[in-house]
């Protein structure tokens, strides 16, 4: 798909280029409406889904073999996008389930876990997917993906990908009717203070309230 493309109004949808960055488009407009809080019972569900539908556009990027952009230097795309009101939005939503816990390389031994946020996880992806998406819509198509590939594979699929995890696990409790027994003092603000149980007691409650009934489940089953 070459530049002058871009602002056709009979674009190809096989295109490639078409494809990816109407995922990814739909991915921005999809979770900035989640982030508004009109229904935070159905946050994690839908987050679930989005965040899941992304990584498909992820993995065709990853698969592909490497793009190259057509200049050399890439172009200045003005300020970088900013996603702190997204951050907070996200972190209010989900708290307290917010923090889990995350390896970053599996394939590093004994790799130690660290403490993550959903919603700064979710702020991160939105930016790296911003910065290409300025690309695209200024016609420079071939350095939009060139960003998405190069980014996915340096940062936000890393990073979709340990989010979705924690998504997954929080309906998989829902479903299972299996609380959440600790958090292993996952709160990056705070170290181990004996809080966890509570925290953990509390996230479950949080869960079972917010996301059993958008899951077709009771809250009071045993």
């Amino acid at each position: 798909m070459s530049d002058a493309t871009l602002h056709d109004s009979h674009q190809n949808p096989d295109d490639f280029a078409v494809q990816i960055s109407d995922q990814i488009e739909s991915f921005l407009v999809a979770v900035t409406e989640v982030a508004k809080g009109d229904e935070p019972d159905s946050a994690v569900p839908f987050l679930l889904l989005e965040v899941s539908q992304l990584l498909l556009a992820g993995g065709r990027l990853g698969a592909h073999e490497d793009i190259v952009p057509d200049e050399r230097y890439e172009p200045d795309v003005g300020p970088e996008p900013d996603a702190d009101d997204l951050r907070e939005r996200f972190a209010a939503l989900l708290d307290p389930v917010d923090v889990y816990s995350e390896v970053f390389d599996p394939y590093v031994p004994r790799s130690a876990p660290v403490a993550c946020r959903i919603s700064d996880d979710l702020a991160d992806i939105i930016i790296d997917l911003r910065h290409g998406m300025a690309h695209y819509r200024d016609g420079r198509v071939s350095e939009a993906l060139w960003w998405w590939q190069f980014s996915y594979l340096s940062n936000w699929g890393p990073t979709a990908s340990a989010a979705l995890r924690a998504l997954q696990s929080l309906v998989a409790h829902v479903r299972l009717n299996t609380p959440l027994d600790e958090l292993d003092g996952l709160d990056t603000d705070t170290g181990a203070d004996g809080g966890d149980e509570a925290l953990a007691e509390e996230a479950g409650k949080v869960m079972v309230a917010e996301i059993a009934g958008p899951l077709g489940l009771r809250s009071d089953r045993k």
